[in-house]
């Protein structure tokens, strides 16, 4: 685990969130569990019925943890109620949003994020991205002046000179398929916010491509350099710069050689990539190649925050979502 991770764990200690975890059916939430209930840098909320605990949580120690059962908490019909009105223009009834609470812990999870009786969640272990996203875009929404929930990865890369110390944030490699000009734009603006909550230094974010300021031409090319004017127009605090090829973007000679009047160019420590092809490939070689921690994909524009886990996560993959889940939940 690296030391970015402990940092991260330390200012989540600092000022501790309420983090619900739905999956009470996977013995790698009660691994994780007992972790978080060691290093004491958040507290938990286990959404489970007694059956649940008695099948896949016999023998763990669940003590200092909230375990809500939807069938039995006394907040389950105003959560109903609520859901009900939240999607009433769908045609939800009480009676409809009360079978889906009690039916899908990740939906009772989102809707006690909702109202504050939880800070953030995280889900994924045994869920698919969609299945964990789709209750929050029902539920949470977007969070005010974002136009588009965006995901990305903290890349911990060891003996790495580029980014910051090798610490760099990738995006969007989990959730935005084929993103427009605006959408690209509102990625790097996220991306940069985020990597300043989460490593407190100044971002520096390329938007890359397969051209470096004009030396190709071609549509996808032409979205990216427009995707560069909206994020320099609505993010002017942040310094954003592109289109970059990922050499351009990180290497101070090439960058100084291909760009060098952009005050991004081989400094960048944030890499927002054209689609999610190029962005799903590249955090991978990364990771395999290079030995590298990735951390994601981690949702960012939600209105709270909510995180989803790789089906293949560990227990300590757990961990380190729910810590950085808490450190978001601080802003």
């Amino acid at each position: 685990m690296s030391s970015f991770i402990e940092e991260v764990k330390a200012k989540a200690a600092a000022d501790r969130k309420k983090i619900v975890l739905p999956e009470s059916n996977d013995k790698r939430t009660y691994d994780a569990i007992q972790l978080i209930k060691k290093e004491g840098f958040a507290d938990l909320v286990l959404i489970a019925s007694a059956e649940d605990i008695k099948t896949y949580g016999a023998g763990y120690d669940l003590s200092g943890v909230e375990i809500v059962d939807p069938f039995t908490d006394p907040r389950t019909d105003a959560y109903a109620e609520k859901f009900a009105e939240l999607r009433k223009s769908k045609g939800m009834t009480f009676e409809q949003a009360l079978g889906i609470l009690k039916k899908d812990y990740t939906y009772y999870g989102v809707m006690m994020v909702k109202v504050g009786d939880a800070d953030g969640m995280v889900s994924g272990a045994c869920h698919t991205t969609a299945d964990t996203l789709r209750p929050c875009l029902q539920i949470l929404k977007t969070a005010p002046g974002v136009k588009t929930v965006s995901s990305f990865f903290l890349m911990i890369v060891p003996n790495c000179p580029y980014g910051e110390n090798g610490t760099l944030v990738f995006a969007d490699c989990g959730l935005v398929q084929n993103p427009t000009s605006e959408e690209l734009a509102t990625i790097a603006g996220s991306s940069a916010a985020t990597f300043e909550k989460m490593v407190g230094k100044e971002p520096r974010v390329a938007l890359l491509s397969h051209s470096t300021m004009g030396s190709a031409k071609h549509d996808d090319i032409t979205k990216v350099v427009e995707a560069v004017k909206i994020a320099k127009a609505e993010y002017p605090q942040y310094m954003i710069d592109g289109e970059l090829q990922l050499d351009a973007a990180i290497v101070p000679k090439v960058g100084a050689s291909k760009a060098p009047n952009s005050p991004v160019a081989g400094k960048a420590n944030v890499l927002v990539f054209p689609d999610l092809d190029a962005g799903n490939i590249g955090y991978k070689l990364v990771q395999r190649f290079a030995n590298a921690e990735a951390y994601g994909p981690v949702c960012q524009g939600l209105a709270k925050p909510v995180n989803d886990l790789s089906r293949g996560c560990s227990a300590e993959d757990i961990v380190g979502v729910v810590a950085i889940t808490a450190l978001q939940a601080q802003a």
